[in-house]
């Protein structure tokens, strides 16, 4: 996925403007800025469901639109938490929606479901109810859904909420071990530590780009003062890719 000078609107108002990043397979980025930075309005746009209001944003040379190739997990409570269903079966319904109504699972259709549950580390209670699971174990199903639609791209908003730090090193391990190539992950993540020990790349962003490139380029007091403290980088109006 590539941004180029990428401008976002919610209604009449731009919310994020100047953002130049290029998300390549086989990484595992994390978005980071203050809240009502633009974070998951980004992250609605890399999924498909938000056009873009200026710039560039393209997956494989086209504009990105809701598909197959792209599992998006917005934030916000899940309904299925109130349905008395196992943790096999919520992944098994990422599944379905690859299958449709008509078709019943064939072999392909089995394994997807088998290797989601086994990234996400659930082959142990995966016949367990989802409703009486942890946070992270629900946390881990609802992404391992995503998987079992044999997704390439997975797009993450702030998966880490709610789940404690032994729980959110687990997950960030397990998600690093997914993405590899043709895969790539995206996701918004609080935890700064998290994401310097676990994530490729990083992007700061406070209405504005900040910083863009690998993480430990990124992840600098001055970059991080610039995100949080609104400080300008350069003279107003300018962004910076950071580099090694």
């Amino acid at each position: 996925m590539q941004c180029a000078g990428l401008r976002l609107r919610r209604g009449n108002s731009v919310v994020v403007d100047g953002v130049d990043a290029d998300f390549h397979a086989g990484s595992l980025a994390a978005v980071v800025g203050p809240n009502g930075g633009g974070k998951s309005t980004l992250l609605a746009a890399l999924a498909g469901h938000l056009a873009p209001a200026g710039g560039l944003l393209t997956q494989d040379g086209k504009p990105p639109r809701p598909s197959p190739a792209v599992a998006y997990l917005p934030q916000g409570r899940h309904q299925i938490q109130d349905v008395p269903v196992t943790i096999l079966d919520v992944v098994r319904l990422g599944r379905h929606a690859q299958v449709g109504p008509w078709r019943g699972f064939k072999t392909i259709d089995h394994a997807a479901v088998a290797a989601a549950v086994n990234a996400m580390g659930l082959d142990d209670v995966q016949t367990q109810a989802f409703r009486a699971s942890s946070g992270g174990q629900q946390q881990r199903t609802l992404i391992a859904r995503a998987l079992a639609t044999g997704a390439e791209i997975l797009i993450l908003d702030e998966p880490l909420a709610g789940l404690d730090e032994p729980t959110s090193e687990d997950l960030l391990i397990r998600l690093r071990a997914w993405s590899q190539p043709p895969r790539l992950t995206v996701a918004v993540i609080h935890d700064l530590g998290a994401v310097r020990r676990h994530c490729t790349h990083a992007l700061l962003l406070n209405r504005r780009q900040i910083a863009w490139g690998e993480t430990a380029a990124v992840m600098t007091h001055h970059h991080l003062d610039a995100c949080f403290l609104g400080a300008v980088l350069h003279g107003a109006h300018k962004t910076q890719t950071a580099t090694p």
